[in-house]
């Protein structure tokens, strides 16, 4: 969250790639996480984050949202593996094929729902999806790099 706050706040190429980090800490958390926690958890990081960005529940929406179909996308990802026993959602757990085939929906989701709540008429429509494809390539290449440099 301090990440999200303090740093890729003020982070945006073009006025169009935004990068949305805090989904990670959501995405990221292990599969056997229980649902109600997950969805409480996923509520309360948006809802901080609306704070910090004045934007009156843009990301506690997209973020519920995420919470609310994660697990039915791991459940669907970890069997179509053959991995039911392999919890940790991680880079090197995973695999770059993998976990990219794991992160890049969810993320996609959750930048689209949350651009497209906010585009305020449909003559926005191009400029929106612009800022989706970009912003999702920029927040998936962070969380990557991010998973490349950390210690599990």
């Amino acid at each position: 969250m301090l990440l999200q706050i303090l740093i890729t706040r003020n982070i945006v190429l073009f006025n169009y790639a935004f990068c949305f980090v805090y989904i990670g800490a959501i995405l990221l958390l292990p599969a056997e996480v229980n649902r109600t926690f997950l969805l409480i958890l996923g509520f309360l990081t948006g809802l901080v984050v609306d704070v910090f960005y004045n934007t009156l529940g843009l990301h506690a929406a997209a973020t519920l949202l995420v919470a609310y179909l994660k697990p039915f996308w791991v459940d669907i990802q970890l069997e179509t593996k053959g991995a039911t026993d392999r919890v940790e959602i991680t880079l090197s757990e995973l695999g770059i094929g993998t976990f990219l085939t794991y992160l890049l929906p969810l993320v996609v989701i959750h930048h689209a729902t949350l651009f497209f709540i906010e585009m305020s008429h449909f003559g926005m429509l191009g400029y929106t999806l612009l800022r989706i494809v970009a912003s999702v390539a920029f927040t998936t290449l962070f969380i990557v790099i991010i998973q490349l440099f950390s210690k599990r």
